[in-house]
């Protein structure tokens, strides 16, 4: 699941935005779909499916949604509780901005029957009216989120282990966070790929990624959020304040 090699990247072609909404729905119809892979012997990009197929791995495991998980074990404790989130509360969306169509022509769909069209079907492709939904917005769907700039550079700080007080995740698992698990195609997006689970290590913006040292990912309206193993702060040496200020 972690490294995308499930064999259940699409949900079902006809699926509406009401649906994606609908967490049992989408557990259900995943639930009932057959891989296009026997799973773990492929890599594809689970673009819409990812965060349902873990999410409820972690609610059956623990009772608990992946979205508790989050809150109560991560944003809250660390004073982002109102900054990072899969489905922002009604009282928090008039902070939420809103998303503009991209100057000039929008890119061409792609191929009709081709890996990526059905993967992202026609009714839940991402634009920028599909954004401003006040149902996608509130929503309970991890495999998009909305988040603040300081909230999500707190976060990675938190999983390099450079926030005072807080070790998030182990010198052992940050490693496996980073390290290459997958190069080779990408069944889905066509393309060449390298993976970590979870994660991906190609960051944009012209800066080489290290390989096992840098781990992120690229979201939705531009977004992207990385961090650098190698850029970690050594003891002694001081960082600057990531929290939110008011």
């Amino acid at each position: 699941m972690l490294l995308h090699t499930a064999g259940v990247p699409a949900p079902p072609y006809d699926t509406t935005v009401e649906e994606l909404c609908d967490w049992d729905h989408m557990c259900a119809v995943l639930a009932e779909a057959e891989p296009w892979w026997e799973p773990g012997t492929r890599f594809g990009y689970h673009a819409k499916t990812f965060g349902f197929l873990l999410g409820e791995i972690v609610r059956r495991a623990t009772g608990r949604t992946l979205s508790w998980w989050l809150r109560e074990v991560v944003t809250v404790p660390f004073g982002i509780g109102d900054d990072v989130h899969f489905g922002v509360p009604e009282e928090l969306l008039d902070r939420v901005a809103r998303s503009q169509p991209p100057i000039g022509p929008p890119p061409p769909p792609p191929e009709p029957g081709s890996p990526v069209d059905r993967a992202l079907p026609p009714g839940i492709r991402p634009d920028a009216d599909y954004a401003n939904r006040r149902d996608v917005l509130t929503s309970d769907i991890p495999s998009e989120g909305t988040m603040t700039a300081s909230g999500a550079a707190l976060l990675y700080a938190a999983l390099l282990g450079d926030v005072d007080g807080v070790d998030l995740v182990s010198p052992a698992r940050r490693a496996s966070m980073a390290a290459v698990q997958f190069e080779g195609q990408d069944e889905v997006m066509g393309i060449p790929s390298t993976w970590a689970f979870g994660f991906s290590r190609q960051r944009p913006g012209g800066v080489p990624s290290r390989p096992g040292s840098t781990f992120g990912m690229v979201g939705m309206n531009g977004s992207a959020a990385y961090a650098d193993i190698a850029d970690v702060c050594p003891p002694g040496c001081s960082q600057p304040d990531l929290r939110r200020k008011e």
